[in-house]
């Protein structure tokens, strides 16, 4: 988190599991004090007080018992204290009236959550598509600037500037903090879809140095993910996405091997989680019987059909590549046509896959890199597929990923 700790502080006994409960938690807090306090640069600077709170305490008292519930009571209390020492409450909770609900508290069936609200107001319509998911990854998800970038491939300045637009859009549209009503939900799910969809590729493949596989934030999406589903459970995108979180968290535990990220095709499927498994083919199965295909829907069927298979050699990437052709109608974007390349190579050799992967505009991705390097190596063509390994694991912000690369490249003569 950008917390603005000196390096004193974070080198304290127990710093790091404070750092680990404060991510796990962000989301949670920050969603309720926003409710509380209807602001957003309020909630985040008192959350960030609470985290530099704990790391003065949590090292001599131990980790209390209920960590999420002192830290939103510590920020809490510092947002009051803050607001008192500037002696502009009454004047920043008028200001912040473009974000506070002030009906009260009362229950609201399936969608009684406060960072469901967070997350459909980050998604406001009035926000272009890349700053509501920048912003959501921020506050719900609780990645830093740096992180977002990363999967945004753009400089960490850039984004910067972006979430601080993002916010000060939201107090210019006066954005209210709710979920929307029935009618107004279709324009915003898009984007809460996507946000959701990117919450849990950052918990499958971690950026920075810490663990390589974020559980908080995938569980989190799926959660949310299952709150859309109650309050949408007609509408097949929704079924969609949580069928592909499903699909993927089956194969968390397979996905890191004493360090190293474990490709689809070498993971022990023994290990895949088969309930899940069900669970996601089941709601693909339904998704198929609306008759109304969509990005996230496509994307769970792909993953259907490898899980589907008994082994790797087993896969049918007939079907896959179909599926990509789909797919493309949906999201015409050059990672689909990576990602439907690789499925090719399968099909048609790595020559063919190859010819395709290096006409797409990625160069500042690591996948391409890592996928040039495999479809080099296939080919024989060692001293060009070490130089693609190097730029892979030089791109990589994900331990895993870079010590599985590693290894690879090694293997080559």
């Amino acid at each position: 988190m950008e917390s603005g700790l000196t390096p004193s502080q974070l080198e304290l006994p127990g710093a790091a599991a404070v750092e680990r409960v404060f991510r796990e938690e962000y989301g949670r807090v920050v969603a309720s004090l926003v409710r509380r306090f209807g602001d957003i640069d309020v909630a985040e600077e008192a959350a960030g007080e609470a985290l530099v709170a704990a790391l003065e305490k949590w090292p001599v008292t131990g980790v209390p018992p209920n960590p999420g519930g002192w830290l939103t009571t510590t920020a809490g209390n510092r947002a009051i204290d803050r607001l008192r020492r500037e002696g502009q409450r009454d004047a920043k909770h008028q200001a912040a009236l473009m974000v506070y609900d002030d009906t009260p508290h009362e229950p609201t069936g399936p969608v009684e959550d406060d960072r469901l609200r967070l997350l459909f107001t980050c998604c406001h319509p009035a926000l272009a598509v890349e700053a509501r998911i920048a912003l959501t990854l921020r506050l719900l998800g609780g990645l830093t600037v740096a992180e977002i970038a990363e999967a945004f491939l753009v400089p960490e300045t850039t984004m910067g500037q972006r979430i601080a637009r993002a916010k000060k859009k939201i107090a210019a549209a006066h954005v209210p903090y709710r979920v929307p009503e029935a009618a107004d939900l279709p324009e915003r799910l898009g984007g809460v879809l996507t946000v959701l969809f990117l919450i849990a590729n950052e918990g499958y493949l971690a950026s920075g140095e810490g663990s390589p596989v974020r559980a908080e934030l995938t569980d989190e999406a799926i959660r949310l993910a299952r709150q859309l589903r109650r309050l949408l459970p007609q509408e097949p995108e929704v079924a969609g996405l949580l069928a592909l979180l499903l699909l993927l968290e089956a194969r968390r535990e397979a996905r890191v091997r004493d360090g190293q990220l474990v490709p689809l095709g070498e993971q022990d499927r023994a290990g895949w989680d088969r309930t899940l498994l069900a669970e996601g083919h089941a709601l693909v199965r339904e998704c198929l019987a609306t008759g109304r295909p969509g990005r996230f829907q496509v994307l769970a069927a792909v993953n259907a059909v490898h899980t589907d298979a008994p082994s790797a050699q087993d896969t049918d990437w007939s079907q896959v590549v179909a599926l990509y052709d789909l797919l493309v109608r949906f999201d015409p974007s050059p990672v689909v046509a990576l990602n439907r390349a690789v499925a090719v190579a399968e099909l048609d050799g790595p020559e063919v896959a190859l010819a395709l992967v290096e006409r797409l505009p990625l160069e500042g991705y690591h996948p391409w890199h890592a996928t040039r390097a495999e479809l080099l190596r296939r080919l024989g063509r060692s001293a060009e597929a070490k130089q693609a390994y190097d730029a892979a694991i030089a791109a990589s912000a994900n331990s895993a990923e870079r010590a599985y690369l590693s290894r690879r490249r090694g293997e080559l003569v």
